[in-house]
């Protein structure tokens, strides 16, 4: 797919992969329609970006929310042609010490959310006469656990299985669907765990580069889902 003057929707683009997905985006001339709830951030993204970068700010939590957004945004003269499901949350704790609350949210945020808005692109994408992309964003977690991950993995081995059956259930209608897994990210999505970012994690404009290569292959070629991980894991000495 050639992404120049496509439309693409990025859920929780304020900061992060999220925001490096978007810069990767504009850049090859793509528009794309930023969503997250830090409306602040996303204008000023906007400003930096210019007029192809759109915010939206919403919140993935709210099925209504979501619905009247793509209701008054897209008809059959303008569909979306990319959906990047990247809004995520994440915690580790004890499960005896995490609270409900990170527990509903972790839940809401990463599947909830996550199906609220494919299901109401997906049909729009059946529409498109062109190739699409969902483009869902899992973690190494969604492949293998570690000590207090337990709600979190549970999140991502949820995204992985979403992932595949939905590649198997739109494939015939042209539309792609890939799940990305990365390791740990230099961004501060972990930090209330006590997970501090470093320069040798993964770097989010080289995923965000990665991404755009996946949406850049053939037609008829599908990367159902791939992993990745940083090299040299340990902090700078």
């Amino acid at each position: 797919m050639n992404v120049d003057e496509k439309v693409v929707v990025i859920t929780g683009a304020s900061s992060g992969l999220g925001a490096a997905l978007g810069d990767a985006f504009v850049a090859k001339g793509a528009i794309v329609y930023g969503l997250a709830r830090n409306l602040e951030k996303l204008h000023d993204i906007e400003n930096k970006l210019g007029k192809k970068f759109i915010p939206v700010g919403l919140n993935i939590t709210s099925q209504k929310e979501i619905e009247t957004w793509v209701q008054n945004t897209f008809s059959d003269s303008r569909l979306p042609d990319i959906l990047i499901n990247n809004a995520g949350a994440g915690y580790f704790k004890k499960i005896d010490e995490l609270s409900l609350e990170r527990w509903h949210e972790m839940i809401n945020t990463n599947l909830n959310g996550a199906f609220y808005i494919t299901s109401k692109i997906v049909p729009l994408m059946k529409s498109n006469q062109n190739t699409c992309h969902i483009i869902n964003i899992g973690s190494i977690l969604g492949k293998t656990t570690r000590t207090e991950s337990a709600a979190y993995s549970a999140t991502k081995y949820g995204m992985q299985g979403f992932s595949e059956a939905l590649f198997k259930e739109l494939r015939s209608y042209k539309i792609k669907v890939t799940c990305v897994n990365p390791g740990s990210i230099d961004t501060d999505f972990f930090e209330d765990s006590g997970i501090h970012p470093h320069k040798n994690m993964l770097q989010p404009k080289d995923i965000a580069a990665l991404i755009i290569h996946l949406i850049e292959t053939p037609d008829n070629l599908l990367v159902d889902e791939i992993t990745m991980r940083p090299l040299i894991p340990d902090p700078p000495a």
